[in-house]
């Protein structure tokens, strides 16, 4: 990998370091001029957040890019001075700054480790808002871009038929043909994306969408299920886990029917004004139900849920309704540590490990909860995993863009859930499920990766 010279931040003023050049090449600069401010319009990395930035270097050894890398500017104090000297004018908004930021995960482990409260969240989003804002990326990558974010993530009718099609394809052998045969070796890139594929779990779940599941014994709660996309064709099991584990513990559970995409991904890429209509939908959708909690059970979409009040703060009209879904968002593991479990169990005799997904535990600040649950089911052996809160490397579609620097990670990852000798993954979204089950399957000892979810409804005597 080519190494170029970029001048960074450190204590004692500005250093040269060596940091990392990629297939940015092919991406335009904006010059910057000092006093001329590189960024424009409201969404961008704003003073009043990057400037909390104390630059103490607590976030460093947090940051799993600047673990794996060891360069300043691929670290959030790293990333966050870029920003600044963008801000003013003193580095062009072009090809060094682009890849710095797109080699980032958006983890927001740096976010639990400051001791400034810097949202550094917020930042990254804004710095590529910027980035999908004047930055022209080559042709075939505006272009499948373009069809994923727009088309197929949010366009149930799009998934069916991608599904559909992943279906046959793995259904048929075809697949496992493909595999066995080594052509897939001859185009290394195939390979690695056809190892990073979801499993399409037919029948899909899109045919529970519009219905109501009436509580299981008393009633407690009435709650509203956000079902998300990808994961009604690839995490369909999982879906109807979530549904029967909350009817069990006394929950009404409606799935509103025109309810759509949460917008993560697209605000993670910096699409923000598409992120804001799939997100005006989901609140008119939600709010018209009269439910005592948003329930999801997938931690990237329950933290942009969450953060809907700040996608719209500058929207007259919809700010205080996205406050309002905001406040009743609950992640399904968050609810049901928070309402007690009533159902009934059986044991389950088995040793797990819990890997914490980023955007539970650092985005929505959810860390005891999951594992309080897991330790509440009879017969589990429950091992604490070293590094469990580090970046597994999914980090939404990063490992499909970065796979090789999100292999380094798993592999890492897979080296701490090794050592607990756990025969059971449990995480808490389905994007981490995919990426921990490609490192078992790869690096580790073909443990079971699972949603704590599914293991509550595996314990449910009823089941």
């Amino acid at each position: 990998m080519e190494q170029v010279q970029q001048a960074t931040a450190s204590e004692g003023g500005i250093r040269q370091m060596p940091t990392i050049a990629g297939s940015s090449s092919e991406i335009h600069s904006i010059s910057g001029t000092p006093g001329t401010s590189g960024f424009s319009g409201s969404d961008k990395p704003e003073w009043e957040d990057y400037s909390r930035c104390i630059r103490c270097g607590l976030c460093l050894n947090q940051c799993p890019t600047y673990r794996e890398l060891g360069v300043e500017m691929d670290s959030p104090r790293g990333r966050i001075y870029q920003m600044v000297q963008v801000a003013e004018g003193r580095l062009p908004l072009g090809d060094s700054f682009v890849r710095h930021m797109d080699l980032c995960l958006g983890c927001r482990a740096c976010e639990t480790a400051c001791p400034s409260g810097v949202e550094y969240g917020k930042l990254i989003e804004g710095a590529r808002a910027q980035i999908e804002q004047h930055i022209p990326r080559p042709l075939l990558v505006r272009w499948l871009r373009h069809f994923a974010f727009h088309y197929l993530i949010p366009r149930a009718n799009m998934l069916k038929v991608a599904g559909f099609l992943l279906w046959a394809y793995q259904a048929s052998g075809l697949q496992a043909m493909m595999r066995r045969s080594g052509f897939l070796n001859e185009f290394p890139r195939l390979a690695e994306l056809d190892a990073l594929s979801p499993q399409a779990e037919a029948p899909f779940f899109f045919s529970n969408i519009g219905k109501v599941f009436p509580a299981q014994g008393k009633h407690r709660y009435r709650v509203a299920f956000h079902a998300g996309c990808i994961a009604n064709v690839s995490f369909a099991r999982l879906q109807e886990a979530t549904v029967r584990v909350l009817q069990e513990n006394g929950c009404e559970v409606i799935i509103p029917a025109g309810q759509t995409c949460c917008g993560a991904l697209h605000v993670h890429a910096g699409i923000r004004d598409f992120a804001r209509e799939l997100a005006r939908k989901n609140i008119e959708i939600f709010l018209r139900e009269e439910v005592d909690a948003i329930i999801t059970n997938a931690a990237g979409c329950g933290s942009a849920l969450k953060e809907y009040g700040y996608l719209l703060k500058q929207d007259a009209i919809w700010a205080g309704q996205a406050e309002q879904f905001a406040s009743k968002t609950k992640d399904i593991l968050e609810f049901l540590a928070e309402i007690g479990l009533t159902q009934k169990m059986h044991s389950l005799p088995i040793n797990v490990t819990y890997q914490d997904s980023c955007h539970l535990v650092h985005g929505q600040k959810v860390r005891n909860q999951p594992r309080t649950l897991l330790e509440s089911i009879p017969g589990i052996r429950f091992s604490e995993m070293p590094l469990a809160d580090v970046c597994c490397g999914s980090a939404g579609i990063y490992n499909l863009t970065e796979t090789e620097l999100s292999m380094k990670l798993l592999r890492s990852k897979m080296e701490s859930a090794n050592s607990t000798n756990a025969d059971i993954i449990a995480t808490a979204n389905p994007g981490c499920m995919l990426q921990l089950r490609a490192g078992a399957s790869h690096f580790g000892k073909s443990q079971r990766v699972v949603h704590v979810v599914e293991l509550l409804d595996e314990a449910r005597e009823s089941a």
